[in-house]
């Protein structure tokens, strides 16, 4: 437990994980600052009257001023102020580091640049299925330290990169970096590395390290040690197993369970239960309630969700894809019986898209590209790619060209921030127009 007594803490950032801060320090008898740069930021209608607060920008006196900074993950530590203070002595944490400190179950960490929002599910549906008190949260869900709790026997959090460049006291009982692709290269300017030397921190301390066997950028900086166990499609300590044209998950040798027996579908979705299962089995869940659990998870939403499957045309909201590499993840291995109608756009955050020409080539794929960086997604494909301002427009552009067989589908590959408030309004939007135009 750590002693914040007498401590000058500031906290940047609120919202939900700003207040859950908040709350924690008041729990211990200390009153924070507050500062956000946005001038009315959610939540500021909730601080308690005592607490101090800066809206519009960075107050520079106050982070000089003091003893602790808790950073939101949303503000670069690159950022000038934030740079001053820490090269002044200055500590500066963020809400996981707070958590790691206090929380005395163990925890499953998992990262990655797609899947791990529902890998995150699957593992503590697993728990519960096990009959384990458990608390789920982190980049997802609940702020950490809400779930904070005497009670809890296991905690399993989704950390982001920046969370973890924050956080040095984690000590996993089983932490994964499920894949590394090129994301937020926006605040990563010296590149991938960058990114991925974030993202491993995970590992540090960590008892069991569930890496990715076809992914070499998820591999400890020293490479494979003997905490590593691995997951892929074809090797790996849990890899998939194809025979007279079914599907089973396999463990060491042993198949274990058919997928045909699972609600999710796609070869990411198989490789996302493996991570799941090996993350469990560290974790020492029992193995059948894992198994009880992956035959009744229905997947998240907007995450190659089946918005509407009707006369014989599936639409899938897979909005959830907001970088290049989750809309590979979903194109690679897919299998259309007629044309894929394929929605690409919003803001790619300095992407590279050309990962993404190889999946829309051929006669049976459609690329239709709007938002932002239409424009340089449509160059995928300049002689048929299709360019439209909005999400709307090209849907009704598809709906008057779908025939029984076909897929739309909705991996735009960018932030969706662009035009909408969020990928769950994109997504809903998606699936509104599906059910209006189908």
């Amino acid at each position: 437990m750590a002693d914040y007594q007498g401590k000058k803490v500031v906290i940047i950032g609120l919202g939900l994980t700003g207040l859950s801060c908040v709350a924690f320090f008041m729990a211990r008898g200390v009153t924070p600052r507050v500062m956000d740069t946005r001038l009315s930021p959610p939540g500021l209608d909730k601080l308690p009257q005592e607490v101090e607060y800066h809206t519009g920008s960075l107050n520079d006196a106050w982070l000089m001023d003091a003893d602790l900074i808790v950073a939101s993950p949303g503000v670069a530590l690159a950022t000038p102020a934030l740079s001053e203070a820490a090269e002044a002595g200055v500590e500066i944490v963020g809400d996981i580091e707070l958590f790691c400190r206090e929380a005395h179950a163990p925890i499953v960490a998992i990262t990655g640049s797609n899947g791990k929002s529902t890998v995150t599910k699957l593992v503590g549906e697993m728990a519960e299925a096990a009959g384990v008190s458990v608390g789920v949260g982190g980049n997802i869900g609940l702020p950490a330290l809400m779930l904070l709790d005497s009670s809890c026997e296991l905690y399993v959090l989704e950390l982001s990169s920046f969370q973890l460049e924050t956080t040095y006291s984690l000590k996993a009982v089983a932490a994964t970096v499920l894949n590394v692709t090129e994301d937020h290269m926006d605040r990563y300017p010296s590149g991938l590395q960058q990114y991925r030397d974030a993202k491993l921190r995970i590992y540090e301390n960590a008892q069991a390290c569930v890496v990715n066997a076809d992914d070499a950028l998820t591999m400890p900086v020293r490479g494979a040690d003997a905490r590593c166990i691995s997951f892929g499609v074809d090797v790996g300590d849990y890899h998939l197993n194809h025979q007279q044209g079914e599907t089973w998950l396999r463990v060491k040798g042993e198949k274990v369970l058919n997928v045909k027996e699972m609600k999710l579908t796609g070869q990411h979705n198989y490789t996302n239960a493996l991570a799941a299962l090996a993350l469990a089995d560290a974790a020492g869940l029992p193995r059948a309630s894992s198994l009880k659990a992956l035959t009744t998870f229905n997947g998240l939403a907007h995450r190659f969700q089946l918005a509407l499957d009707r006369n014989g045309v599936r639409w899938i909201n897979d909005s959830k894809a907001t970088n290049v590499g989750s809309t590979v993840a979903a194109l690679n291995g897919l299998k259309v019986d007629g044309t894929l109608h394929l929605l690409l756009g919003g803001d790619g955050k300095a992407a590279d898209f050309s990962p993404l020409s190889r999946y829309v080539q051929g006669n049976n794929v459609r690329l239709y590209c709007f938002g932002r960086d239409r424009a340089e997604l449509a160059a995928l494909r300049p002689d048929s790619a299709e360019q439209t301002e909005t999400l709307e427009q090209a849907m009704r552009l598809i709906a008057q060209r779908v025939s029984a067989g076909d897929m739309v589908l909705l991996s735009p590959a960018c932030a969706s921030l662009d035009q909408f408030k969020n990928f769950e309004q994109r997504g809903e939007r998606f699936a509104q127009l599906a059910r209006e135009l189908g």
